[in-house]
């Protein structure tokens, strides 16, 4: 027993001093509530959600370092004292020059499309998000999908599957010309791929390609920290440099950024968008008054930029990214050993479950992320959310995108839930998966215009 090594647990870097106590519901109370929703995860009631991983958007814990912070917001309504902290913050951490506050991120995405994107303009991009490829799609830009092959296999096991394919990139150069693209849309931690990063090795590829022809890299940093930790864990030559250092050199490989502080930055609103252009940041301390506020404030409350500024310093630190990672892999383990369908690797935020192998009697068209989310609902209260077919959306001429990867996210607030609810949601996936051959698919009954995912009403075939 002398000589026998033993594997040493990690722990949360923090104590709960504050509680919320949460409903529990029967399973009738559960099919009546997701019936009257449309079976559309987005439209339950909170109040009727057991354990709630629609999201990690917003729905972190604050620490008492922040709450603290929250009491000491300048509300002047311009040159507020929160927003000079702020904007040292991002300047310190990050490195950018010049920094706009919005409300949230899409609202930096709507500013920086307007911007930059002209009609017709090609913008390339590590995979698409919902809200980033609408206002490029609004300001008359085209995406187009340069990430690896590999991300769009969920069984591979690439480390980083959120890489630019740098050969894709330059074939539209080459076809529609540099001066078509105004900028790389660059993701770290790509949230549609399953939560999986960028390396260094490839940004600095990507830096030397874009440089060579004066086009800019716009970096979506909303999961940064998070990819940074995965830098340290997997890439060579970076397991002894801190998730701080890393951060800050990735964003210097970068010419500006938009940001949902409700992820990483650790808050349950806020957002900004960075660039180290003056001309950049001239147009768009513009633009945010007209559809934010004063460019000292841009929509939150002194305070919300008081809790930003401390949120970023805490999501830099080695011990916060290991447990909040720690907890993601937990549960990813744990589905494996279940036989539940994920995919690999693990990433950052969450468990992607593969909706196509989870239920693979049911066509695309049929719904099988949506119809899975919400059978994890009926079966424990556990709210979950859809990638794949109704995220996509549809094209210009009406049809259907038809994305190759078809997910049920189960995304983990930061510092909100225990090891034990995680055995919960484990063993609920687990239950769903047994009677998999008997859950039968859905319809959609209603569809909003755009980002139908938020608002679309389905019923049961």
């Amino acid at each position: 027993m002398k000589n026998q090594i033993i594997k040493r647990s990690w722990a949360e870097p923090y104590k709960i001093k504050m509680v919320e106590l949460l409903k529990m519901t029967t399973r009738q109370q559960r099919i009546k509530a997701i019936k009257e929703a449309g079976y559309n995860t987005f439209l339950l009631k909170s109040e009727d959600v057991y354990i709630d991983l629609l999201t990690d958007s917003g729905t972190n814990s604050m620490s008492d370092r922040q709450w603290g912070a929250f009491m000491t917001g300048d509300e002047a309504y311009a040159g507020s004292k929160s927003y000079y902290k702020l904007e040292a913050a991002i300047q310190k951490y990050y490195g950018y020059k010049y920094i706009v506050p919005t409300h949230q991120g899409r609202a930096a995405e709507n500013i920086l499309s307007k911007i930059l994107i002209k009609k017709g303009d090609i913008i390339p991009g590590n995979m698409y998000f919902t809200t980033t490829r609408l206002h490029q799609e609004l300001a008359g830009g085209i995406f187009a999908d340069i990430i690896i092959d590999e991300a769009h296999d969920p069984l591979s096991e690439h480390p980083f599957k959120g890489n630019v394919d740098i050969d894709k990139l330059d074939k539209l150069v080459k076809e529609h010309g540099a001066a078509k693209i105004p900028y790389v849309s660059l993701a770290t931690n790509v949230n549609l791929a399953g939560g999986q990063p960028v390396s260094m090795a490839n940004l600095k590829e990507l830096r030397a390609y874009t440089n060579k022809y004066n086009i800019r890299i716009i970096h979506d940093m909303t999961r940064v920290a998070e990819n940074a930790y995965f830098i340290q864990q997997r890439e060579f030559g970076y397991e002894k440099k801190t998730i701080k250092e890393i951060v800050f050199e990735i964003c210097s490989l970068t010419d500006g950024a938009t940001m949902s502080a409700k992820k990483d930055a650790l808050v349950n609103i806020g957002g900004f968008m960075a660039t180290n252009e003056w001309d950049v940041f001239e147009e768009a301390r513009n633009l945010v008054v007209v559809y934010e506020g004063l460019h000292t404030y841009g929509g939150l409350a002194g305070r919300d930029m008081e809790a930003i500024a401390v949120g970023i310093a805490e999501s830099l630190d080695d011990n916060h990214q290991k447990a909040r990672v720690g907890q993601v892999e937990y549960l990813g383990h744990k589905m494996m050993e279940y036989g539940v369908p994920i995919v690999k690797p693990i990433g950052g935020h969450g468990i992607f479950v593969d909706a196509k192998a989870f239920l693979p009697h049911l066509t695309q068209d049929q719904f099988p992320a949506q119809t899975l989310a919400a059978e994890m609902y009926i079966d424990s209260g556990v709210r979950t959310m859809e990638r794949g077919i109704v995220s996509a959306g549809r094209k210009a001429n009406g049809e259907n995108y038809y994305p190759k990867l078809e997910l049920v996210r189960f995304t983990i607030p930061r510092r909100v839930y225990t090891q034990a609810h995680m055995d919960v949601i484990a063993e609920s996936a687990a239950h769903v998966y047994d009677k998999r051959k008997s859950i039968k698919g859905l319809e959609m009954i209603y569809e909003p215009k755009y980002l139908r995912f938020f608002q679309a009403k389905f019923a049961k075939l």
